[in-house]
């Protein structure tokens, strides 16, 4: 099999790739931009891959709403552009989507399957759904929809949650994290496999992949703390007193009862494992 991995220098590229190994063919910026689509039509063709997993996006959440054209050129376009060249070479294409998908009214407080409508709330969350049923209109296609994501860091990456409070909690100065946001952040490795076996296994349509539980990112930080003995003074605040310029979902934790009951699919451990596994293995990371 010939893999293309767009977003390669990204922190779930980046670890496709190396969990693909020769299968795997990297592309990112400045070289492959999604929004080319004549770009993305010859790169395509030349290489006739087996399978698309994209996992470049635009990510800048807050940003997006201030660049809403540039947003939608890559979330939206890029996707189409995906499209039209799986189409041509008669490949599978696997869309990497989120859970911000369910930004907008949680309703109840269950895990959202599959199944449920989307409720987006924000242009980065508008353009990533509409990525989505892009993607649909191929009939080989796979929507895998993640969630706070944290990793080994690409060359691309723009860094991850478990980074950013390490390095802060490292400064000895008291924190404000918001504790009204309830997800399930997610190992990179864990996702990955589970994309890789969804691949291979020809699954079609929508699947939810994250680590299992749930938290707020407030009670995440403390976990990090203290599995990295670092005493950090912790103040939990609301999503309005963060003051972020793009919407946060209330409630955005994943079912991924329709992975799980796949036989012979790779574990999603809970949070807590992953994240001592992270913190266990980033010390040994060239």
């Amino acid at each position: 099999m010939t893999i293309a991995v767009t977003g390669s220098e990204g922190q779930l590229g980046g670890e496709l790739c190396r969990q693909l190994g020769g299968e795997a063919i990297g592309l990112d910026l400045p070289q492959f931009d999604l929004a080319d689509r004549d770009r993305v039509l010859a790169v395509l063709a030349e290489i006739r891959p087996t399978a698309v997993i994209n996992t470049a996006a635009y990510t800048l959440v807050d940003r997006a709403e201030q660049e809403p054209d540039r947003c939608e050129a890559t979330n939206v376009g890029g996707v189409a552009n995906l499209v039209e060249a799986c189409r041509r070479a008669g490949c599978t294409l696997v869309q990497v989507s989120t859970d911000y998908v369910f930004g907008g009214d949680p309703g109840p407080r269950r895990p959202h399957r599959e199944s449920d409508e989307p409720s987006p709330n924000g242009v980065y969350a508008r353009t990533k759904l509409e990525g989505e049923r892009i993607a649909a209109q191929w009939h080989k296609h796979l929507v895998v929809r993640t969630s706070g994501l944290y990793g080994r860091l690409g060359p691309r990456s723009p860094g991850n949650f478990v980074e950013t409070m390490l390095r802060l909690g490292a400064s000895g100065k008291p924190l404000r994290v918001v504790d009204d946001q309830e997800c399930t952040p997610s190992y990179v490795p864990h996702v990955a496999r589970a994309i890789g076996f969804l691949l291979g296994a020809g699954a079609t349509g929508i699947y939810h992949v994250v680590n299992t539980g749930t938290t707020s990112w407030c009670r995440f930080a403390a976990e990090i703390f203290r599995l990295a003995g670092l005493d950090v003074e912790i103040t939990p605040i609301t999503t309005a007193a963060y003051g972020a310029p793009a919407p946060r979902p209330a409630y955005s934790v994943l079912d991924t009862s329709k992975y799980l009951a796949l036989a012979g699919r790779p574990a999603l451990p809970p949070w807590q494992d992953a994240l001592a596994e992270y913190l266990a293995a980033r010390s040994g990371l060239p």
